[in-house]
């Protein structure tokens, strides 16, 4: 009983520090202000994935928990032994829940911007999806640019031709 419930702390604190990248999640820093947009056209769009993160804070606890549950299941000299042993497998499987709970499915989406530039951008699969064509606009808030599909009724950003290049002169 008592391991079901340290494993259940463990991955609970490996859950508690996700993070996500969705486009459809704002930080709070980042509301009520200001922000550029820029006018684009969705060139093409494939799927990544954003690997999870490495805080520690997995292993830290998977350790902890692990030194714990093996340190109580021994006495006398192999207690330390086998809480060594214990806190070494938790941290190695705290890491890899951490990890694993952390990866998130995203798209990488190449975009057309009206002076002719091109980007890429990466960001969590969202309610929307992007189709090669598709006019879009880039919102950047904090240093931070998400991608998101432009008002209703708007065009796809044509690039702007090639600068002509005079004749020299002789």
């Amino acid at each position: 009983m008592l391991t079901k419930t340290l494993i259940a702390a463990a991955m609970a604190a490996a859950l508690a520090a996700c993070s996500t990248t969705s486009p459809d999640v704002v930080q709070r820093g980042d509301a009520q202000r200001l922000a550029n947009v820029q006018d684009a056209t969705v060139l093409s769009v494939r799927p990544v994935t954003v690997e999870g993160s490495q805080s520690g804070t997995g292993a830290v606890t998977g350790g902890v928990l692990g030194g714990i549950a093996g340190s109580s299941r021994s006495s006398g000299r192999e207690q330390a032994a086998i809480g060594i042993v214990g806190a070494v497998a938790g941290a190695v499987v705290g890491h890899a829940i951490e990890r694993s709970a952390t990866r998130e499915d995203a798209v990488e989406i190449l975009l057309q911007l009206r002076n002719g530039e091109r980007r890429a951008i990466v960001q969590a699969k969202a309610g929307e999806t992007f189709n090669p064509g598709d006019p879009v606009v880039l919102v950047t808030t904090g240093g931070k640019t998400r991608v998101t599909r432009a008002p209703a009724g708007a065009q796809p950003v044509q690039p702007l031709p090639p600068p002509v290049q005079s004749a020299p002169r002789g």
